[in-house]
């Protein structure tokens, strides 16, 4: 392979001048650009300028995250690092900043970041339009996907196996503020040119999802080739199995990169403020307004008397499975907080000390009126 071929290769990968510059310290080190294309476990999959090669973590770096009690420091998939090329095999010496990284609370702990995806482009989150298709979900994705920086799309897949898919479409419609929402189906070809036209030569998408959506399927569709493993979902009730058990960046013919990742069971926000308030952008701004006429300025729109946001969901004014979803990752990731920050735990406190007081003196006065 030709020097300018290897470059064109690593470059195919999403390689460009910026991050060549950004290199340079790294280079200086005799260290190689390389990005990681497979993450399984503890063990790596990556590509370089000289082709692809297996990889493993240097000591010094294990030592390192090790002692950050980081999970979220570790090399991910799409992650580019710098190595120290031994033979058939890359030692990977250091993880470069991400651009972007969709990250969630990882799994049966407590406090640890899990990065999911990191340098992608855009997340295509996907559901089923079958009897698994949930809301609520999609909201957890659409806040964690805006909070990573990638531009998020939302895929409802299966779209042959729904006689009636309108309905189901306005709804996620009306939840996704703005986002493209692409009905698609591998089966039917329906939807996949418009999905082929998102994905641009050199950018990466990321697909997330619950098992079962057919996020696998549609990476074999987009490839022309079977690339991973597939299961049909259970016919009871819906919900998938899960197939594909690693993450995998693969480029795609159209010279467009994707990861596909495996199905999550759970999506745990960490992190997200920023994201929430994005995603339910529309609902933020109409709960403010509709603030403006509560009796306390620092009512908390739970019990207390006076309230023109409790008002506005007895109305039907304010969606109140709209209300309850935020208000439940807002709780999330407060409490998260508080775990992590004492400080941020006794502010909460304090807030919650003062809106009871309010309410009391309130409750009070009306008496005194009333008699």
């Amino acid at each position: 392979m030709t020097q300018k071929e290897t470059l064109t290769l690593l470059s195919s990968y999403g390689w460009s001048p910026a991050l060549q510059h950004d290199f340079e310290p790294y280079a200086a080190r005799g260290l190689v650009p390389a990005r990681v294309i497979v993450q399984q476990r503890n063990l790596y999959r990556l590509v370089t300028d000289a082709g692809e090669t297996e990889g493993r973590i240097s000591g010094l770096f294990r030592h390192e995250a090790a002692a950050a009690f980081d999970l979220g420091a570790y090399p991910v998939t799409g992650d580019w690092v710098a190595v120290e090329l031994k033979g058939d095999a890359a030692v990977i010496a250091q993880v470069l900043p991400r651009a972007t990284a969709f990250t969630r609370m990882a799994a049966g702990t407590a406090k640890d970041r899990q990065v999911v995806a990191a340098n992608v482009d855009m997340a295509l989150l996907a559901a089923s339009l079958n009897a698994d298709l949930n809301l609520r979900r999609l909201e957890r994705y659409l806040a964690t996907a805006y909070e990573s920086g990638a531009a998020p799309v939302i895929l409802l897949t299966k779209a042959d196996a729904c006689d009636d898919p309108e309905p189901l479409i306005a709804q996620v419609e009306a939840i996704a503020f703005g986002v493209p929402v692409l009905s698609v189906s591998v089966r039917t070809g329906q939807g996949l040119d418009a999905l082929s036209a998102l994905l641009a030569p050199g950018k990466t998408a990321v697909l997330l999802g619950s098992s079962g959506v057919g996020k696998s399927t549609l990476v074999n569709a987009l490839a022309g080739v079977e690339k991973m493993a597939t299961k049909a979902i259970r016919e009871d009730d819906a919900h998938g199995r899960h197939t594909t058990t690693h993450r995998e960046l693969i480029l795609l013919p159209s010279g467009a990169l994707i990861l596909d990742t495996p199905g999550m069971r759970e999506l745990a926000l960490w992190d997200a403020e920023a994201g929430l308030a994005a995603a339910f952008a529309e609902t933020t701004v109409q709960i403010e307004e509709i603030a403006q006429g509560c009796r306390f300025r620092d009512c908390a729109h739970d019990r207390e008397p006076g309230c023109a946001v409790r008002a506005a969901l007895a109305d039907g004014t304010l969606d109140p499975d709209r209300w309850q979803s935020f208000q439940k990752l807002q709780r999330e990731l407060a409490h998260a907080e508080r775990k992590e920050d004492p400080l941020a735990a006794q502010a909460e406190r304090k807030r919650w000390a003062a809106v009871h007081k309010s309410a009391r003196a309130w409750t009070k006065t009306k008496r005194e009126i009333d008699d």
